[in-house]
């Protein structure tokens, strides 16, 4: 995890999940490529949200008290955070929960436990149909 406000030039990662383990398997897998920051609730996004704008979201699903479908819809709700491209990672597999996030706007949905390439080259799909490539990611798949 990176300090929040400080940022290297690499693109910056949120990543939103109650399960430190995979937190801590995020941050491994992308930290060498992207800024990642890591918080283990919605609430707690929601309060980074406030002062920094990270360039995407990986956000779970099944958290307490607020669950993601409830912090997504605050985020879009916020000025100037509603645009910032979000992925769920997630166990919820049902169609009901895949259809909620389309509404709500999500890039993708990733199923865990993820590859670590799959989830790669995802945010980098995501990044760059927003606009925010990142060049700095070409080749990491294969570094993997």
């Amino acid at each position: 995890m990176i300090n929040p406000g400080v940022r290297s030039g690499k693109k910056c990662i949120l990543a939103v999940d109650d399960a430190a383990i995979i937190l801590s398997r995020i941050s491994d897998t992308l930290g060498k490529y992207y800024d990642v920051v890591t918080v283990n609730s919605g609430m707690r996004a929601l309060r980074y949200l406030e002062k920094e704008k990270p360039d995407l979201i990986l956000l779970d699903i099944r958290m307490m008290p607020k669950d993601g479908f409830e912090t997504l819809r605050e985020i879009r709700a916020m000025e100037g955070r509603a645009e910032i491209p979000v992925i769920m990672l997630t166990g919820m597999e049902d169609k009901k929960s895949v259809m909620e996030g389309i509404k709500l706007g999500i890039r993708d949905y990733i199923l865990k436990p993820f590859f670590p390439d799959d989830l790669l080259e995802r945010i980098q799909r995501a990044l760059e149909s927003s606009g925010e490539g990142h060049t700095q990611r070409a080749g990491a798949a294969e570094e993997l």
